[in-house]
């Protein structure tokens, strides 16, 4: 059975190129959200096995939506996706619980090797 995933981005061509790069290589994109708020009620609907989640959106951040997340599932998965430049973040995102982090522009291999280290 296929891993299944919630992708989190503002911008709807990076959860394009995302879930484009999932489903190639036969993981199930069960949701997609546009901010923060919206990736905890997709969270609670479809109980994703992982989370890919941008870090700056509108709304709530990436940081604050995982510790949200965490709450309601502390096991979760999640990847933080943020641009180059962000690390202080990255280290924030971590130290709440993210499981790994991908750079944009997202580069195919880097995005699946985050995620089947992660999914074990």
């Amino acid at each position: 059975m296929s891993k299944r995933i919630l992708v989190v981005d503002d911008a709807a061509f990076m959860r394009m190129m995302i879930k484009d790069i999932l489903t190639k290589n036969d993981y199930e994109v069960v949701a997609e959200a546009a901010d923060g708020l919206q990736a905890i009620e997709q969270y609670k609907e479809h109980k994703p096995d992982l989370v890919t989640m941008d870090i700056t959106m509108p709304e709530m951040d990436g940081i604050h939506s995982l510790k949200e997340i965490k709450k309601v599932n502390p096991t979760a998965k999640v990847i933080m996706c943020s641009a180059m430049g962000q690390q202080a973040m990255v280290i924030d995102a971590i130290q709440a619980g993210a499981k790994d982090f991908i750079v944009k522009p997202f580069q195919a291999d880097r995005v699946i090797e985050a995620i089947s280290k992660t999914l074990g």
